[in-house]
């Protein structure tokens, strides 16, 4: 049964959703699932903006089938050549020989790299700025390479000021008939989703972001169509002002969030003592994870989210537990920059951890350690003090 939805008189959503998928891209945990978003205008002519991922295949083609209503398809639109989205090219060429394929160079040179079929009589290559004129519609490409991969446009809809936006403004979690995002409570149920994706999948782009953000007439846009998640109709202001702070690895909101590992219990102990602390000097909402129980993911979206970072690691096969290894390594290689951080080190014979992540740390670019100390198996009163300095460093470093 098709699960088409009209967005506009003319333009359609026939995308699919999977709640079946336990891992993005098989690394990330989506409990709630994900949308793969597909658009479809029916104009003088017809164009077809990116396809889904094959798990979703027949879902998608009696989607496309249903809204063309019998009409030919003209033009594929492919602004992102990751397979989620361009999983069904060789299926539409061969239903619909005709249709001119619309991309960029490096968009055709990664279909080939994927995919076998010939589409060489199909291509349709556009520069930067290049109109395709629909009738009524008229899209505008605007090219954003490494958001987040080389190949990426963005289509803009001039008539309506609709931005396409490709993975930008994506969130985990599938639709639940709701496809605007003020038909539901986004905040509740898609914002801690959306900023998990972002800082996961984009956030080492940041700059790559702010070039796009320099090109795009962001005041003029009306709505925001992405390839995962709900559509924006209203308030757009409000996602962009999001990813203006993500962008710029600028924390929301000032808060400290803590993520230890912790073999025997010990560490675990020193950090909810430090939590006490935090709390005892005013500190409000305190986010702590266990590295080992966390999925890494969830933890950078928080950890993007707030201004503060404590990490505490044993010191294992003399460095650190992997958990902790992991955050930091990852953290790092998704340019995270602009976090106070402090650092709790354990040891029982030799200490590593401690300058292990004093080591990392230093290398995410305009961040502080405010604090950094090392416990010799567990946590003894003569310490408190230092523990103290420690809670005492990271309060005086808020304005809260």
């Amino acid at each position: 049964m098709h699960t088409i939805q009209e967005i506009l008189p003319t333009l359609y959503w026939v995308g699919a959703n999977d709640r079946r998928l336990e891992r993005f891209e098989n690394l990330f945990p989506i409990p709630q699932g994900v949308s793969y978003n597909s658009y479809l205008f029916k104009d003088t002519k017809t164009a077809l903006l990116d396809t889904v991922d094959s798990a979703v295949t027949a879902q998608f083609l009696e989607n496309v089938t249903h809204a063309l209503g019998g009409r030919e398809l003209d033009y594929l639109v492919v602004n992102h050549m990751e397979p989620d989205h361009c999983a069904n090219i060789e299926e539409l060429v061969r239903r619909y020989p005709n249709v001119k394929v619309v991309g960029n160079k490096k968009t055709f040179q990664l279909f080939s790299q994927f995919y076998h079929l010939d589409i060489a009589k199909n291509h349709y290559l556009v520069k930067e700025g290049d109109i395709l004129d629909l009738g009524e519609h008229k899209l505008e490409f605007f090219f954003a390479p490494m958001v987040h991969w080389p190949e990426v446009m963005l289509t803009y809809e001039q008539t309506r000021n609709i931005l396409f936006s490709a993975d930008a403004f994506g969130t985990f979690g599938a639709l639940s008939g709701n496809l605007f995002v003020d038909q539901m409570d986004y905040e509740r149920h898609f914002l801690s989703e959306t900023r998990r994706y972002y800082a996961n999948i984009i956030g080492k782009f940041g700059s790559q972001v702010q070039a796009a953000f320099a090109k795009l007439p962001i005041s003029s846009v009306s709505m925001i169509c992405p390839l995962h998640g709900p559509i924006w109709r209203e308030n757009t202001g409000y996602i962009f002002d999001k990813y203006q702070l993500w962008s710029t690895y600028t924390p929301e909101r000032e808060g400290v969030v803590i993520a230890y590992a912790s073999m025997y219990g010990n560490t675990e102990a020193a950090v909810n003592k430090l939590a006490l602390m935090l709390a005892e000097r005013g500190i409000r909402d305190i986010r702590m994870f266990d590295v080992s129980r966390t999925h890494l993911s969830d933890i950078v979206g928080e950890v993007w989210e707030n201004s503060h970072l404590v990490i505490a690691s044993p010191t294992y096969n003399m460095h650190l537990y992997a958990g902790a290894a992991n955050l930091l390594e990852d953290l790092l290689a998704l340019g995270l920059k602009n976090r106070k951080v402090a650092i709790i080190g354990n040891h029982s014979w030799a200490s590593a951890a401690k300058k292990s992540m004093e080591e990392l740390v230093s290398s995410l670019k305009d961040s502080e350690i405010l604090a950094s100390m090392d416990i010799k198996s567990s946590l003894k009163d003569e310490q408190l003090v230092e523990l103290e300095a420690m809670a005492d460093a990271i309060a005086n470093s808020m304005t809260v």
